[in-house]
């Protein structure tokens, strides 16, 4: 259902079941889902690929062209996943020859005033809490949630299940399942209420505190302590993850606290 005081190209792909409210702006090359609305004052530009059953409120900017100077005008994406709620004033770029897309998942929640940069891959059901901004190419993964004006450098990855406090400044990558907190930025501890919700059990939340207990409380450098995990803990899915994450950052992971 199209506003009359809306403009849309005629090009633009939109399920006939879209809601577009007053004074919204879509471009061409534009595909958008089945069950979505577009609230007041959107803009949608070239490139936007968004979802099923979304919901995008008034002053969001999606598919703009990247804050980058390296930027050449080449043809890329910005994708949302189905699910997905975009708050008042949102802001998400397309990608650059970097990746050729930005990536949000499904069923994802950016709180007002949030930005997302050029080529970052946010990925399914992750929280990010108003006013939070993701410099380019930064990787989020599933179920992270991002307190509230958090700031996070270019290139860093969140991984699965993190929980940052609000107001932190991320320079370093964040392993999988664990809170981090404090400045600057350090291990707050495993983020076990999180997990609980999501049906991790007791005895899995106690082996993730047994392999953080290696990284950060056991006056081993990272190194040797990833080395000891594989060596005297048992295989599991989360041991395996959190080791390559680890093996894998190219920013270093995020301190102890002392």
């Amino acid at each position: 259902m199209k506003q009359p005081l809306a403009y849309v190209h005629p090009a633009a792909k939109i399920a006939p079941s879209v809601v577009i409210d007053p004074f919204v702006t879509i471009d061409q090359n534009v595909e958008i889902g089945e069950g979505t609305r577009i609230g007041s004052n959107v803009t949608i530009m070239e490139g936007a690929r968004i979802g099923k059953n979304c919901t995008i409120f008034p002053g969001a900017v999606i598919s703009a062209i990247p804050q980058d100077l390296k930027f050449r005008g080449e043809e890329t994406l910005a994708i949302i996943g189905d699910n997905t709620t975009i708050r008042e004033c949102v802001t998400v770029n397309r990608g650059t020859a970097a990746r050729g897309k930005t990536v949000v998942g499904n069923n994802c929640l950016l709180m007002a005033y949030c930005h997302v940069a050029h080529d970052c891959i946010v990925g399914d059901n992750v929280i990010m809490s108003n006013a939070t901004q993701l410099a380019g190419e930064v990787v989020v993964d599933n179920f992270a949630v991002i307190g509230g004006g958090t700031l996070v450098h270019q290139f860093c990855h969140i991984g699965p299940h993190v929980m940052i406090q609000g107001g932190a400044l991320v320079n370093k990558d964040i392993p999988p399942y664990v809170k981090a907190a404090r400045e600057p930025i350090a291990y707050a501890g495993v983020n076990s209420i999180g997990l609980r919700r999501r049906n991790f059990s007791n005895e899995q939340i106690r082996e993730i505190q047994e392999i953080y207990r290696y990284l950060y409380l056991s006056a081993l450098n990272v190194s040797d302590a990833v080395e000891r995990i594989e060596a005297e803990l048992p295989a599991t899915k989360e041991r395996d993850e959190i080791i390559l994450f680890v093996r894998n950052s190219k920013r270093g992971i995020i301190r102890g606290y002392v």
